[in-house]
């Protein structure tokens, strides 16, 4: 399990858990653990453009909770959204989170005990400790999303030596976090770097893995807000290369479910100690995070999808003309480069065809 939150403010966790769970190399869940309330349930369609249900996720699977939960039973709760892609729905409201309060440990235990998907939990803003670090205890890696600036790095740094502290108190000795940088495309290698270097000075239990791109009509896109090509945009790019450093870390999925991974390695050309590598075969080091360039695939190719299990890897958003136009929605028309060119090119799909905005979505 691999849960995404951030201190204080709005840095992007949501959409670093979507845009991550999108590209993700591995068979994967998506999983609302935001104890004040998700809303992906209202943002996107399910698979064939009906609404998803709100009331089917982390609520439901709470009150299987109460009499006792094995992991596989995880997938009873989960619905697939429009573009193929697992989701556990979270709770609505901080009330609904509030009660809530003593299921958050077993409830993390049981996603991190899946055997066959990783997870990427969107656990939203931290506070003081509280019931949701009894999720976050069960994570295999916790990555705290942050903004370059002054007073969110040091807001950041305080959350992770808060952080570890909670885990230690939970059996979970040495466990520290992750950090992710979100700024501007073209500043992302240097607000890594940066970042990095304050967190050294000051020697908190944390590990910069990466950045990810402020990438506006990337998030449009993956929100369905707006069209065009999802695939090329720099949040897509720099989502891929975050997922696969993160994956590299995690031990092949298999039927006794994946235990703790070893610690992660700083983005290379930053000091730090080098992670171990997979153990599937060697793996060639990843490169550093930059707004330009080609982006190689990540990662092997998954199994076999079954009936009702994931998506393979790929398939979304890598690939645009894969997934179907949701139900009710009209036919496009070639834009005007296709009617210039003669129609020799068809019109690559909006991302509303994949992942349509709540607007478009009826009662949701």
């Amino acid at each position: 399990m691999i849960a995404i939150a951030s201190d204080k403010g709005a840095p992007g966790v949501t959409t670093a858990a979507l845009a991550l769970a999108a590209v993700w190399p591995r068979p994967v869940l998506l999983a609302e653990c935001d104890p004040a309330g998700g809303d992906v349930a209202y943002r996107f369609p399910a698979v064939g453009g009906s609404p998803l249900d709100p009331r089917r996720g982390v609520l439901s699977l709470a009150v299987a909770a109460r009499r006792g939960i094995q992991p596989d039973q995880v997938w009873q709760h989960v619905q697939k959204m429009h573009g193929n892609l697992d989701l556990l729905a979270g709770v609505t409201n901080a009330e609904q989170g509030a009660g809530l309060n003593v299921l958050w440990g077993p409830i993390g235990k049981a996603l991190a005990g899946l055997a066959r998907a990783d997870v990427i939990a969107d656990c939203g803003r931290l506070g003081a400790d509280g019931p949701i670090y009894d999720l976050l205890a069960e994570a295999t890696t916790l990555v705290l999303v942050t903004r370059p600036k002054v007073g969110d790095v040091i807001r950041t740094r305080d959350r992770a030596a808060a952080f570890a502290a909670a885990a230690e108190s939970r059996g979970r000795r040495g466990f520290g976090a992750s950090v992710l940088v979100v700024a501007a495309p073209r500043d992302v290698s240097a607000a890594v770097a940066e970042v990095h270097h304050v967190l050294g000075q000051a020697k908190v239990p944390a590990t910069v893995i990466g950045g990810l791109a402020h990438d506006a009509k990337g998030a449009a896109l993956l929100g369905g807000d707006q069209a065009g090509r999802l695939s090329r945009t720099m949040l897509i790019r720099t989502a891929r290369e975050v997922a696969q450093r993160l994956a590299l870390a995690l031990p092949p999925l298999g039927p006794a479910g994946p235990p703790m991974g070893p610690p992660l390695a700083p983005p290379a050309g930053i000091a730090g100690p080098v992670g171990p590598v997979s153990p599937v075969g060697p793996v060639s080091p990843v490169g550093p995070v930059s707004p330009v360039g080609p982006v190689s695939p990540v990662g092997p190719a998954s199994p076999a999808a079954e009936p009702g299990s994931w998506q393979q890897p790929g398939s979304w958003p890598e690939q645009p003309g894969s997934w179907q136009q949701p139900p009710g929605s009209p036919p496009r028309e070639p834009g005007p480069r296709q009617q210039r060119r003669g129609g020799r090119h068809q019109a690559q799909p909006s991302a509303s065809e994949v992942l349509p905005s709540g607007s478009q979505v009826a009662g949701g």
